[in-house]
């Protein structure tokens, strides 16, 4: 749907430019034989035992608001689950709180730590929303450029360049969406270090975090004196195979989380009964079911990953998440040109690397949460592609 600006409309809502990714889905939508390679969604259905839990919630008749911060059963599951698979400890009482998916988790955060001027370094490519929601509440985008010759890993030396009296806080994301590159131990220690220098907060988008391939995740918050100064995003859409249930969660020091719930309280007012008591479900008893989808997506990277290198299109081993990040600057297209054209001409969605910022031009998103045999023909339909416009020099 194209938007125009209307009087009564305030210039913020005006400027917003709508979801990159958005465009892609729409123009896919109605073509026949497409496959769509942008869906940043597992292909694995929630398993049964979560979705009877919720049809058990509902059958027992629990239907009614849940406290705002989400039922202090899931907290405390939520606080196990932390504190078992990333060593980190919060009190379900007053740490955590249950969102509407880790998306909103992040607006509450934006929303809760800044004031109009405050500036918030953001690094890039990363999620669309990261920048709006800063502006959203108020505040700056300051947008650092991971570089593909360091496999897109952000160096202390380039956050510290742009550290201002105005910094407020670092977004991180890793595993990184659109990247899949994670940061290792070491390396989060270096940004902690920096957090710890200029007292800044860090917000830590996790929502990846079960998605790891090739070492052991490391959450910031566990890194030695990030507890406090760590906001914690994470969910159940990603790992758990949950995104149409909008569950996701925050962990924060307390004197930020009581902050965040009294806006959360007004915008929100919780999150959906049924879906909380699945996630319960998920924590208990989900273990396996989780296991077995990072079985099969380290199979799916290894395959898509090798493939995009043997076309020509050079791409580098994504250590989490479900996105391959290949460069297709070898074809001499833009990023919207390439996306575009293997839409129309083959039938293949993909995103533009540059929606994601202007360190993503001259790459696409593939997203490998699709079996292998559509990733098999998906292949055949971009190396075709890239076939007739060798041909065509």
């Amino acid at each position: 749907m194209e938007s125009t600006k209307s009087p009564y409309v305030s210039k913020l809502a005006n400027d917003l430019k709508p979801s990159g990714i958005r465009r892609f889905f729409d123009l896919a939508a109605g073509m026949e034989g497409v496959i769509s390679l942008g869906v940043g969604e597992p292909d694995f259905v929630t398993p049964w035992h979560v979705r009877e839990a919720a049809i058990s919630s509902l059958e027992q008749g629990y239907t009614s608001y849940t406290p705002n911060a989400g039922l202090l059963e899931l907290r405390e599951e939520i606080a196990n689950y932390m504190r078992d698979r990333f060593n980190v400890e919060y009190s379900p009482a007053t740490d955590i709180i249950v969102t509407v998916g880790a998306s909103s988790a992040i607006d509450l955060a934006m929303r809760t730590i800044l004031d109009p001027g405050d500036e918030v370094i953001i690094v890039e490519p990363c999620f669309v929303s990261y920048v709006p929601t800063v502006e959203l509440a108020g505040g700056v985008a300051i947008q650092v450029q991971a570089l593909k010759e360091n496999e897109f890993k952000i160096l202390p030396s380039q956050l510290e360049k742009v550290i201002t009296k105005k910094t407020k806080a670092i977004m991180l994301c890793s595993p990184n969406n659109p990247t899949g590159t994670m940061l290792s131990k070491s390396e989060l220690e270096g940004i902690a270090d920096l957090a710890k220098k200029n007292d800044l907060l860090i917000i830590a988008d996790e929502i990846y975090a079960e998605l790891s391939y090739d070492e052991e995740y490391t959450s910031m918050a566990a890194i030695e004196g990030m507890h406090e100064r760590t906001i914690l995003v994470n969910g159940f859409s990603k790992g758990f195979a949950m995104t149409g249930w909008r569950l996701g969660f925050v962990c924060a020091p307390p004197e930020i989380s009581s902050a965040m719930l009294k806006i959360h309280q007004y915008a929100l007012m919780c999150a959906s009964t049924m879906s909380q008591y699945a996630a319960i479900e998920a924590l208990k008893n989900g273990r396996p079911d989780v296991d077995e989808m990072v079985k099969s997506y380290r199979r799916r990277r290894n395959y898509i990953v090798q493939s995009f290198n043997e076309i020509g299109l050079e791409c580098h081993v994504p250590g989490g998440a479900f996105y391959a990040f290949p460069s297709i600057t070898s074809t001499g297209l833009t990023s919207q040109q390439f996306a575009e054209q293997l839409l129309m001409k083959e039938g293949v969605a993909v995103v533009p690397g540059d929606v994601f910022g202007e360190s993503g031009e001259g790459h696409i998103r593939c997203s490998y949460a699709s079996s292998l045999e559509q990733l098999s023909e998906a292949v055949k339909r971009i190396k075709r592609f890239i076939d007739h416009l060798n041909e065509e020099r």
